[in-house]
């Protein structure tokens, strides 16, 4: 586990922590900027009727939202990191203002897409043409079943979700703040704030971690469950009778948990998987008793890594705009019509301007 003896060396950056990092991170906020906010505006003012998918969506993308503008921010702690002060109001700002919204956003991204991953499921086990219903008829909650009640479910659920994850690591951050950072000041006075103490932290912050580890791999199995389970009730239900509009519903109904499936694994479980890992290498590495003062910390290939994957974590933010057009067809519909009314207008823009550029000409001949 961190001992005193970090103090005594620094991590390390390479390149691909001060400046690839940095480069991604920014390109990154550049495209998930644009493409959340038209997304949430989508949802919100061009969808009249509101499915419970489109509650789901709404708050994910403001979720994503929230986590693209710390990406700047981000950029520049990886950049800047090794020559702010610890005590510096940047620093403090990227400890305890930025990493609170980061691990809430991702939390909450698991969370919701566990939700929709469900409601998609629920929707096809009501249109059942098996040979005999679902067993998970009898699992599920019944609010998940109730047609009229998938709205009302999706608000309550989005509102108890926002709620317990802000709590939860709002919770952590004072922790940090009050314990584990007092500890981390008395050994070193002069730290910088890309260090040992921040990266790594103490017990409080290792629990956290390992807490929100399970809680990741509950839903990732909440999800594989729905998953394999859509695979079964499909098979059994073309053995039972091939009826076009169902047949739709069932590749609709799958497309969706798989996309669901893709992102989760792409991007979020290298990050929760190395999370326990690193953990883990923290509580047993072994440092030299006295190590020379300008010397590479141990753990700075370890917490590199870590940066990556959290890196590849946030990525999905920026891709979910994606998500959408391939999660949902009202969502698909309205952002067609809406860029084909762009290009529509920016011909007719052209299209106006080379008229004037003829007559111009046929003017002055």
């Amino acid at each position: 586990m961190a001992n005193d003896s970090h103090a005594e060396s620094n991590l390390c950056q390479t390149s691909t922590t001060n400046v690839v990092l940095p480069i991604i991170y920014t390109i990154l906020s550049i495209t998930g900027l644009p493409g959340n906010a038209i997304s949430v505006w989508v949802f919100i003012r061009k969808i009249a009727i509101k499915t419970s998918t489109h509650i789901y969506l709404i708050n994910l993308g403001i979720s994503n939202l929230l986590l693209c503008l710390t990406m700047p921010f981000q950029a520049t702690y990886y950049s800047l990191g090794t020559k702010w002060h610890k005590h510096d109001a940047m620093c403090q700002t990227a400890i305890n203002g930025l990493t609170p919204v980061i691990h809430i956003n991702i939390c909450i991204g698991v969370m919701i897409l566990s939700w929709v991953a469900l409601s998609r499921f629920a929707s096809l086990i009501q249109h059942s043409h098996a040979d005999r219903p679902s067993r998970w008829l009898k699992v599920l909650p019944g609010a998940f079943l109730c047609r009229k009640k998938h709205a009302k479910l999706a608000y309550a659920m989005c509102t108890a979700t926002w709620v317990i994850v802000a709590i939860s690591v709002t919770s952590f951050v004072v922790l940090y703040s009050i314990r584990e950072a007092k500890n981390v000041d008395g050994s070193n006075r002069d730290e910088v704030c890309y260090s040992v103490g921040v990266e790594v932290g103490g017990e409080g912050s290792q629990v956290f971690a390992l807490v929100a580890v399970s809680l990741f791999f509950v839903f990732f199995l909440l999800v594989l469950c729905a998953y394999m389970a859509v695979i079964r009730h499909i098979w059994r239900s073309r053995r039972r009778a091939v009826i076009s509009d169902s047949q739709r519903v069932y590749a609709r109904v799958f497309r969706n948990i798989v996309v669901i499936m893709v992102v989760l694994v792409v991007c979020l479980l290298p990050h929760h998987i190395y999370k326990a890992i690193f953990v883990h290498i923290v509580n047993e590495q072994s440092l030299p008793a006295s190590p020379p003062r300008d010397a590479c910390h141990p753990l700075s290939v370890y917490v590199e890594v870590k940066s990556i994957l959290l890196c590849l974590a946030t990525l999905r933010c920026s891709t979910d705009p994606i998500m959408y057009f391939l999660l949902d067809k009202t969502f698909r519909k309205h952002t067609l019509s809406l860029l084909r009314l762009r290009a529509s207008k920016n011909d007719s823009q052209s299209s106006k301007s080379n008229m004037g550029q003829i007559s111009q000409a046929s003017a002055c001949l």
